[in-house]
């Protein structure tokens, strides 16, 4: 189930890379009770087809969700609905330490799902940034006047008809091959966008800020022993347990 991720535990996460947040986040396994469900496991968090097209911006915050789907005529009577649109809805929701993902999942590679004149909502409500699946437009004036961290598929100058029409705020969605629920916590680097779910989220940073410390101490192994990295790395749970005796020495 969703659970609330704290601001404190995302100032966490926005010290590690997105490559460490994704060895965090595949190794889980299913919670107690729920073991015999182990083929679906974690290891789809990292979206596929996702580009930084704000290079060398890092993004972290919660989710918040929007989905499009295929455009129809008779749809647009149920979405138009001015400010109480489905894109101005999810917005809406979007503050400080959050991030909108955008479910486009069409074969169009150039229709797009946000430009500068919807992102100015998030620019207002000081939202982190945005992922999409679909395309955006207007790049440089988002930059320019939003600096918003911007992850996507593609980039293009069309707008979003006639093949997608935002449809539904605040469910689940599939992007990039990835599910994301509103609250899972959002890593995205240059080298691309993990997703964590929330309810793991707390045992995941748990697990890297340890990992980190241990990859330091073998890193301080391999150089005093001038070994092949190998010798120590992967770090098994034997070299683990060696450096939590090793820390534990110290005093730390």
């Amino acid at each position: 189930m969703p659970t609330h991720v704290s601001d404190e535990i995302l100032d966490r996460f926005r010290k590690v890379t997105a490559a460490t947040a994704y060895s965090g986040t595949w190794r889980l396994t299913p919670p107690a009770g729920q073991e015999w469900f182990a083929s679906a496991n974690y290891q789809l968090c990292l979206m596929r087809g996702i580009k930084a097209f704000t290079p060398g911006k890092m993004l972290v915050g919660r989710a918040q969700t929007l989905r499009y789907v295929p455009a129809r005529p008779d749809l647009l009577k149920i979405t138009r609905r001015g400010a109480d649109s489905p894109e101005y809805r999810a917005m809406a929701k979007c503050g400080p330490n959050d991030v909108l993902v955008v479910e486009a999942h069409t074969f169009d590679d150039y229709s797009c799902t946000m430009g500068n004149m919807k992102t100015r909502q998030l620019w207002h409500n000081k939202a982190q940034g945005l992922i999409t699946d679909g395309a955006i437009r207007d790049l440089q004036m988002i930059l320019d006047d939003y600096d918003l961290a911007v992850f996507a598929k593609n980039r293009s100058p069309a707008g979003n008809l006639p093949f997608l029409e935002s449809f539904e705020d605040g469910g689940a969605i599939n992007v990039g091959g990835v599910l994301v629920m509103p609250g899972d916590v959002i890593v995205a680097d240059d080298d691309g966008v993990i997703v964590v779910p929330s309810d793991r989220a707390e045992e995941v940073i748990d697990w890297i800020e340890e990992q980190e410390e241990a990859e330091e101490y073998v890193i301080g192994l391999i150089d005093e022993e001038r070994v092949p990295p190998g010798t120590y790395y992967p770090i098994s749970e034997e070299i683990k347990d060696r450096f939590r005796k090793w820390k534990s020495e110290r005093g730390e």
